[in-house]
């Protein structure tokens, strides 16, 4: 299928224009975030967590230590809610109350299960691949201390769905002839100079796909 079903839980309700439940759209969005937020409870209490995400077709993963709160009630199949956010830029309207940002978001609904065996690996070498292109083939393979230390845990893309915003402000029409700026201000994420590590023992170039990067 080429959309995600809309849910109870998925449904954009507020703005359904913006709304989208395009597969391809959904996995661009993800595809291009560092990171995610997870979103569940304990004992009753709620938390939110940022934490790195990365997507193989229709799953998507997250990891981190072992002893992680997080991922002990995750890897036991609690239900957790996933967000991907990216801000695109900030509309500036003629009335404080129409200011708006442009942005992608994505919202996941679902319950994990722990990525174990030769998948674990795998899954641990796709997230420093997805961070930086090229990068697996430099660095020296996880070992199996490492990998014991690391939890895993995938969650399938049933779920979900997607908003966005684009485009100028949506002022009241009577604004429309006030002396104010309106407009967009986009906004995006640049590299900076790679800076060497001082700690460096001999003379390193800094790799091609570090000069070049880009996301």
């Amino acid at each position: 299928m080429s959309t995600f079903v809309k849910t109870a839980k998925t449904k954009i309700k507020r703005l359904p224009k913006r709304g989208s439940y395009d597969r391809e759209t959904i996995y661009r969005i993800i595809d291009e975030a560092l990171i995610c937020h997870v979103g569940f409870t304990i004992d009753c209490e709620p938390y939110v967590v940022p934490t790195a995400i990365a997507r193989v077709d229709n799953d998507i993963y997250i990891h981190g230590s072992r002893v992680s709160r997080m991922l002990k009630h995750l890897a036991q199949g609690e239900p957790a809610c996933i967000v991907v956010t990216h801000i695109d830029g900030l509309v500036l309207a003629r009335s404080g109350f129409h200011h708006s940002m442009n942005y992608r978001s994505v919202i996941i609904f679902g319950n994990g299960v722990p990525v174990v065996g030769p998948d674990k690996r795998n899954i641990l070498d796709t997230f420093v691949e997805r961070l930086v292109p090229g990068r697996l083939a430099d660095i020296r393979p996880i070992n199996r201390k490492e990998l014991a230390a690391t939890t895993v845990v995938k969650f399938e893309l049933n779920e979900v769905s997607a908003k966005i915003r684009s485009g100028p402000p949506a002022d009241d029409m009577e604004d429309y002839d006030l002396p104010v700026w309106a407009g967009e201000l986009p906004l995006s994420m640049t590299k900076g100079k790679p800076v060497t590590d001082p700690d460096m023992r001999m003379e390193v170039p800094v790799p091609t796909y570090v000069k070049r990067y880009k996301r």
